[in-house]
């Protein structure tokens, strides 16, 4: 049963107990000359069947009419409670009363993921994200995807129901105290509402989108995506660097599937440095020979990335090192580097 059925069928039971309240009290009123208020009383003990005694006695037209109201609501009764007892048992009501619970916990969450679309490309970012210990808020309209048993199975994941293009549903997943937004819609146009609200509702945050189209990557960029994702593209890069690479990919894809259990990347912000690290060369701060772990890359301020850098880079403001390693070298390296 889906929820707006729930509704409808709430709205039907409670529709029905007024009106059958009504017509007792309007027959009563009409038939015995009873007041409103006695009217009232004499409606509600005979529905209920307390059997608390009459305001005055019948008349034989009143009497008839108390027999169809008692057998109208015996009927209307049975019809409610075959409807609330519908409704508790069922699946979608169970999943109406944990979106609530799961909007209120949202609402608590700070510096979390929201993924938007829960496709293919939603599902495997968000498998990504869950091995890397994120919290991922997903954002989907798809009411059978949301219900699926499996999705509500695991560790920081949460969900919100809705339609990710409309700004209150964005606000239901918190977005404005998301740390990243990743948009995997499968219409261009529809990640491009979804990146202009959610950079219109956070400026701060990191937004990711997906693209089908060449034409789409400076438009959703324009609208504020710091990055854009051509799967078509990536795929067919993939394919060509097998043909022609295949030991690189192979060590690479090995490299990425076992990131974070034998083998992981760290980025350090150089403003995250202690103070004695900042204007030093990357020699300087001798990574492998403290940690084990070594730097593969910088990233300047401007944005130029340089691999393998010299150990005479010295590192600024803005700056970023990419520093490989086991997880255990790159737990010493956080420990004596980060501040």
């Amino acid at each position: 049963m889906e929820i707006r059925k729930i509704r409808r069928r709430i709205v039907i039971s409670a529709a029905a107990l007024f009106s059958i309240i009504l017509t007792g009290i309007t027959g009563y009123m009409l038939i015995e000359g009873y007041s409103l208020k006695e009217a009232l009383y004499m409606t509600i003990i005979t529905i209920s069947t307390v059997g608390f005694g009459l305001v005055r006695p019948l008349s034989s037209t009143g009497v008839y009419f108390t027999v169809f109201l008692i057998i109208t609501s015996f009927v209307l009764i049975a019809f409610i409670l075959q409807s609330v007892i519908s409704i508790l048992i069922d699946t979608d009501f169970r999943l109406f009363i944990k979106r609530l619970r799961m909007e209120k916990l949202v609402r608590r969450l700070k510096d979390h993921v929201i993924v938007c679309g829960y496709g293919k490309n939603g599902h495997h970012t968000v498998e990504e994200l869950l091995l890397h210990g994120e919290l991922v808020v997903v954002v989907e309209k798809d009411h059978s995807t949301i219900s699926h048993h499996e999705f509500h199975r695991k560790e920081n994941l949460y969900f919100i129901e809705g339609d990710a293009t409309h700004d209150e549903t964005l606000l239901s997943a918190n977005v404005q105290k998301a740390k990243a937004l990743v948009t995997t819609l499968p219409v261009d146009a529809d990640n491009v509402f979804v990146v202009l609200t959610a950079r219109e509702l956070n400026p701060g945050i990191l937004i990711v989108s997906r693209a089908s189209d060449e034409q789409s990557d400076s438009k959703l960029r324009r609208a504020g995506a710091n990055y854009v994702i051509m799967p078509d593209h990536i795929g067919g890069h993939r394919m060509g660097k097998l043909v022609s690479q295949p030991d690189v990919l192979e060590f690479l894809d090995y490299l990425m599937a076992k990131s974070g259990n034998t083998v992981s990347i760290e980025s350090i912000l150089c403003e995250k440095l202690p103070p004695e690290y900042m204007g030093k060369t990357i020699g300087e701060l001798d990574i492998r020979r403290n940690t084990g772990a070594n730097v593969v890359g910088l990233k300047l301020q401007d944005g130029t990335y340089i691999f393998n850098p010299s150990p005479n880079e010295r590192l600024d403001m803005g700056s970023r090192v990419f520093v490989l390693g086991t997880p255990e070298q790159i737990e010493k390296l956080i420990k004596i580097y980060k501040s």
